[in-house]
């Protein structure tokens, strides 16, 4: 992601887990702009399209199966919730230092907000692990 162009994401169970959330994560979800997303998957090459999601959508997918964990790359990405399709774009962006790399993902009281949106029975477990993890930071002692 050094060559994106625009703000990025990971969103989902693999932001939980670089907040500090001791949950199991099968994919990493990865939510880009639709030109950077473009550019990405150009250099990718072809990737695997699974059928669509009756829960999700998005303008612009694509699967990549190169890494250790599969990575979903998503642009215009919506989610089926209480009151019909909502995008999910988020609004907040926490730089996590990982090896190398600095990673992004939204803060933990909007990862809360997605889980809800999301409303499967692994999320709403998420949204929960996500809130004591949220209460336990705000906990700590501050420093000026």
């Amino acid at each position: 992601m050094a060559s994106a162009r625009d703000s990025w994401w990971i969103i989902a169970s693999a932001a939980a887990v670089l907040h500090g959330a001791d949950i199991g994560v099968s994919d990493v979800d990865l939510l880009v702009s639709t030109r950077d997303g473009e550019a990405l998957l150009a250099r990718l090459g072809p990737l695997d399209d699974p059928a669509p999601s009756d829960r999700f959508r998005s303008d612009l997918f694509g699967r990549w199966d190169g890494p250790p964990l599969p990575v979903e790359i998503m642009a215009g990405f919506h989610a089926l919730g209480p009151t019909g399709w909502q995008p999910v774009l988020p609004a907040t962006r926490i730089a996590v230092p990982l090896a190398d790399a600095t990673l992004f993902v939204p803060d933990i009281p909007e990862l809360i907000t997605h889980c809800r949106v999301f409303g499967r029975p692994k999320e709403l477990a998420r949204a929960a692990i996500l809130q004591r993890l949220g209460h336990e930071a705000d906990m700590r002692p501050r420093t000026a």
